[in-house]
């Protein structure tokens, strides 16, 4: 099947030139999303989504690094806390029989200046 239809004016060529222009522009603009922005520099294709996304991602990765770091510290304070609650109990122990023993040291020694004063 053919169809004849008669010749175009300018004026019809120009409004479809147009026509066609735009609908390019369009899918263009359409397909701007689609095209990676390193492709054509960070400042022309990135758009605000893209730059939320972008700031977004940015974070995650920043708020799951903070994370880690959290995390060692707990267990590096945990573990001191282990450690050194023994270690703790320990020394009271020792320093609560230190004092005991002083103490009677000091009351023979002061009984011992009595008898050699008087």
């Amino acid at each position: 099947l053919q169809v004849n239809l008669p010749p175009r004016s300018n004026v019809e060529r120009s409004a479809m030139h147009k026509a066609s222009a735009m609908m390019l522009l369009l899918a263009a603009v359409a397909a701007g999303p689609l095209v990676d922005a390193t492709s054509f520099g960070q400042g022309l294709a990135a758009n605000p989504i893209r730059k939320v996304v972008t700031m977004l991602q940015a974070m995650q990765t920043k708020v799951t690094e903070e994370g880690k770091k959290a995390d060692e510290l707990f267990e590096k304070y945990t573990c001191y806390c282990k450690s050194s609650g023994g270690n703790l109990a320990a020394s009271i122990e020792s320093a609560e029989t230190k004092i005991a023993e002083l103490s009677s040291s000091i009351e023979s020694d002061s009984e011992k200046k009595s008898k050699l004063e008087g």
